[in-house]
């Protein structure tokens, strides 16, 4: 898969291509079909599919401040869309000038123009040029006039939810991560740098990664998770956490209210593993919530229950495995 930032990058001899467009935050069930059809449908004409996405989020360019949770960074989403089979990951850098192109010019310099669009794929709510003024009607009628067809597709729904990246980021504040699972076709996934903590849970007997995710990650409720850990990449490791592959965890998000804690910190005891973390970029997939953050009395009610979260979380993780027939 091809990776371009801006229009710059696009080939000299580029020809025709289908185009699907949006942020796809998420890369959700709904937007999985998106990019599924317009990959079909460059595959039916013998040209090339491209994908084009948005950095940074359009709302933090229309309105400062109003960046929503973020459900997947651009590496992740650029990754999903090549399992999807997409040729070229677009990264569309959404600049105040951007924001302010009227649709026919959108259409005109960027899609006929600079990626000579056969076919766009999009959903049936798409919006695009200055204050959103553009949408599929408008499209069909542009591509008419410069030969290019469009399909708006029908958004997915299932027992009366539409699945968006709004209704996941909803289910994820949440804490419900087995429904944002449902939605995503797998589970929410946050990464990060594993920093130093304050060393408590290796005094406890539960040494844990202490996760610092990127700006805007869309962290779920406080409370304790079942989790799949993965360090990314395949770097060297000690110990026997193996890069690349996932281990059970237990997950703590919170402020360790049981030490007067202030800070939210997410925090992974690997099952079954150990290993020197520090520093290394990893993912944890989060399963199912098996309770709230809770304050203990004492230490020891505190190391008691963490020992019953680390069980109940490996039955979760094997129970899961054993639906998805692995």
């Amino acid at each position: 898969m091809q990776r371009w930032r801006g229009l710059d990058e696009v080939p000299a001899d580029w020809g025709r291509c289908v185009l699907t467009i949006g942020v796809f935050d998420g890369v959700h069930r709904g937007h999985a079909q998106l990019i599924s059809r317009a990959v079909k449908a460059a595959s039916e004409r013998g040209i090339a599919s491209v994908l084009m996405t948005f950095d940074p989020h359009p709302a933090e360019v229309v309105r400062a401040g109003s960046h929503p949770a973020q459900l997947t960074t651009l590496a992740r989403r650029a990754e999903l869309a090549e399992e999807l089979g997409i040729d070229v990951f677009c990264v569309m850098p959404f600049t105040p000038e951007f924001m302010k192109l009227t649709p026919e010019r959108y259409v005109h310099e960027i899609l006929v123009e600079r990626l000579h669009v056969a076919e766009v794929v999009v959903g049936e709510n798409f919006t695009f040029g200055r204050k959103a003024a553009g949408n599929v009607d408008l499209l069909r009628k542009t591509g008419e006039r410069f030969g290019f067809a469009v399909d708006g597709v029908s958004l997915l729904a299932e027992h009366a939810v539409t699945f968006s990246s709004t209704y996941i980021r909803s289910c994820v504040d949440a804490g419900d991560v087995a429904a944002a699972s449902e939605a995503l076709g797998r589970p929410h996934r946050v990464e990060g740098v594993v920093v130093h903590g304050d060393g408590r849970g290796r005094k406890l007997g539960f040494p844990t990664a202490n996760i610092a995710p990127p700006m805007y990650s869309a962290i779920p409720a406080d409370g304790v998770y079942a989790a799949w850990f993965t360090v990314l990449g395949a770097g060297p490791l000690t110990g026997t956490v193996v890069p690349g592959e996932r281990h059970q965890a237990a997950v703590s998000v919170g402020t360790n209210p049981t030490f007067s804690g202030r800070t939210r910190t997410v925090e992974a005891f690997v099952l079954d593993g150990e290993a020197d973390l520090y520093g290394q970029h990893v993912a944890v997939d989060f399963v199912e919530r098996l309770r709230g953050m809770e304050k203990f009395e004492s230490v020891d009610d505190l190391v008691e229950q963490m020992g019953r979260d680390a069980q109940r979380s490996r039955e979760i993780l094997i129970e899961a495995d054993l639906r998805h027939g692995e």
